[in-house]
């Protein structure tokens, strides 16, 4: 398979999971301090990648939760914010311009920050009160599985963490299977819809993050396609109207309490376009992870699908995935 190393990712893994004592007694700190609600901030794909989390404790959990942008936030503030929240953010550089600047805003109104971050010696680590460095290992939603599934089962709303997070050991072997079922899927999608004047990308619930940053963050930054994400609900109040048989629909199928939104979409688009695509949760094999836990490990395992897509994109494309012509390259 291109690009494809399985005992390196299974090894990170392994380092990303090695941090979960660490991070649990970051969620017992702050919980025994108290937390009256929590901010998920951050920016781009960072701000996508804990949607999922704000959606689990917004069905889940009596603690309120919000998810804003770091830009947002800084220029309107919230009512909501006090001095027992916890703001979490995310920057895989340790140095997002707007979620630094976030972080020290809440160092100076004394307000507790915990932050995630790829890299040592960050300026965004500095300015947190606790930060956990991933390194960048996958899957990267672990240390959010531990602070938040942590947090929730010690405000009894998650008595079955232990079990969950033990689980989360054999993650990445299930990962990798997944990428391997996936693969000529994933190449046959590439080959298909490398040059597709427009796509749309349609997911829901704790997949609408993913749908939304690997539309923005992949197919239109990575790629410069373009592509337009709408979550499952959202599909029939707008841009449906822009189905035609030969426009590309894609689909992230949840197996979770939203599945029957998007089977609503899968319905519409097979009826009207020629170009329908679904990946399907319900599809992979997950050999380690619990029938009732599968829908809160979809962000990963999605993942582990995608980047399939995105590896043979680069390769048929012949465009690099790190390329940019503007992100970090030109003031703005």
């Amino acid at each position: 398979m291109l690009k494809f190393d399985a005992e390196k990712f299974v090894t990170e893994g392994e380092k990303a999971y090695s941090l979960r004592a660490d991070i649990e007694q970051i969620a017992l700190k702050v919980q025994k301090e108290g937390i009256s609600n929590i901010f998920f901030t951050a920016s781009g794909g960072s701000n996508a990648v804990m949607q999922p989390f704000n959606y689990w404790m917004e069905s889940k959990s009596s603690i309120p939760s919000y998810l804003l942008t770091a830009a947002d936030f800084l220029a309107v503030g919230s009512k909501k914010l006090n001095k027992n929240s916890i703001v979490i953010l995310l920057s895989k550089s340790g140095d997002t311009k707007e979620t630094v600047a976030l972080a020290k805003k809440m160092e100076q109104l004394g307000i507790r920050t915990i932050s995630i971050v790829n890299k040592d010696n960050t300026p965004l680590a500095h300015h947190s009160t606790y930060a956990v460095n991933t390194f960048g290992y996958h899957p990267q939603e672990l240390a959010f599985y531990f602070l938040i599934g942590k947090i929730m089962q010690v405000n009894n709303e998650f008595n079955d963490y232990e079990q969950f997070a033990d689980e989360l050991k054999s993650l990445p072997g299930d990962m990798n299977i997944v990428a391997q079922e996936v693969d000529s899927k994933a190449k046959e999608f590439a080959e298909k819809y490398q040059n597709a004047d427009y796509q749309i990308w349609v997911g829901s619930g704790d997949l609408w993050g993913t749908t939304y940053s690997y539309s923005m963050c992949v197919l239109e930054e990575s790629q410069w396609l373009r592509t337009k994400s709408v979550s499952s609900p959202e599909f029939f109040h707008g841009t449906f109207e822009l189905v035609e048989k030969d426009v590309p629909v894609v689909l992230l199928e949840s197996e979770g309490a939203t599945r029957p939104l998007d089977e609503r979409v899968a319905n519409f688009a097979t009826k009207y376009t020629d170009q329908f695509t679904k990946f399907d949760m319900k599809e992979f094999t997950l050999s380690h992870i619990s029938t009732k836990f599968r829908p809160i490990v979809e962000p990963s395992v999605m993942w582990a699908a995608l980047r399939r897509v995105s590896l043979h994109l680069e390769d048929i494309r012949d465009h690099p995935l790190t390329k940019r012509r503007y992100y970090r390259v030109v003031d703005y």
